[in-house]
């Protein structure tokens, strides 16, 4: 059964909290969230103009937070790049303490990603054994708290299906899945379904984002990823690529959260929400 939900992260451009984002999402009757997290503190956020959590607040009365609200945590989105020797210094232990938090928070899931652009002066080999390394530290965590890794489609590496399929073979573990997203596919020019088909058997946990017709024509093939949609999701040029991904994930008995990646605005929301309880529902 595919659950909807939304991520907190769509009210980052609109300046709002994540109590905001949390009270607006429940007041949809969407009971699935997913947000992200900041390794440390960003007084942005701490002015309640970030809907992201830091992962030194407590996890425990953050879940009683949302217990009142009856949302459940399907993800939580600890992407910082990972992929080369930023990812070594800083994205292990933000993934390792991101899967303590879940597991504290009783979230089952988190996801992480490449970043936006090639390691400058590292071969595609190179780089993946730095993955393999730095995936290798936090699967001993996720292992020990019972918490699933998710990898992202969102850059070079991870928009690259021999890349990401010799990763997820390479482990061949049950805490190393994959989180399928429609908007960042497209953009690179890959076609979702065709995508979402070739790692089927790793999924876990969808994205689904839609492209405006201007950004679609203006870096299509040449960028990897985006944010969130500017337009709701099934009003721009991905709605049939999301049809059709959803309708497979159905056809093979696909059981997870789509989380909706839009800009955050009641009608941007509101419209999403209703065109995915349409497809969803057949």
């Amino acid at each position: 059964m595919i659950q909807i939900g939304i991520h907190a992260d769509n009210y980052r451009p609109l300046s709002q909290s994540f109590e905001t984002a949390c009270q607006k999402i429940a007041a949809l009757g969407v009971r699935h969230l997913e947000f992200a997290v900041v390794h440390g503190q960003n007084f942005i956020q701490a002015l309640g103009y970030d809907p992201g959590i830091s992962l030194q607040s407590n996890p425990r009365a953050l879940r009683k937070y949302l217990e009142k609200l009856d949302l459940s945590v399907t993800q939580i989105d600890g992407s910082y790049p990972m992929m080369g020797p930023s990812g070594s210094a800083f994205g292990v232990q933000y993934v390792q303490q991101t899967i303590r938090f879940a597991a504290e928070l009783g979230c089952p899931m988190v996801d992480t990603v490449d970043g936006a652009f090639e390691t400058p002066g590292m071969s595609l080999e190179e780089v993946f054994r730095v993955t393999c390394d730095n995936y290798r530290q936090c699967l001993s965590w996720a292992e020990d708290y019972g918490v699933i890794i998710n990898v992202e489609t969102h850059g070079p590496y991870t928009s690259n299906l021999e890349f990401m399929t010799r990763l997820f073979e390479y482990f061949d573990s049950q805490y190393l899945r994959f989180n399928f997203d429609t908007g960042n596919t497209f953009i690179a020019g890959k076609d979702p379904l065709d995508f979402c088909k070739a790692l089927r058997k790793y999924l876990a946990h969808c994205h689904i984002k839609d492209v405006s017709p201007a950004l679609a024509a203006a870096v299509r093939g040449e960028e990897t990823g985006i944010g969130s949609s500017e337009v709701p999701v099934g009003g721009g040029v991905n709605a049939q690529n999301i049809k059709a991904v959803i309708a497979y994930l159905q056809e093979t008995a696909w059981d997870g959260a789509a989380s909706i990646e839009c800009h955050g605005s009641d009608e941007n929301t509101r419209k999403s929400v209703d065109f995915m309880r349409q497809i969803v529902r057949g």
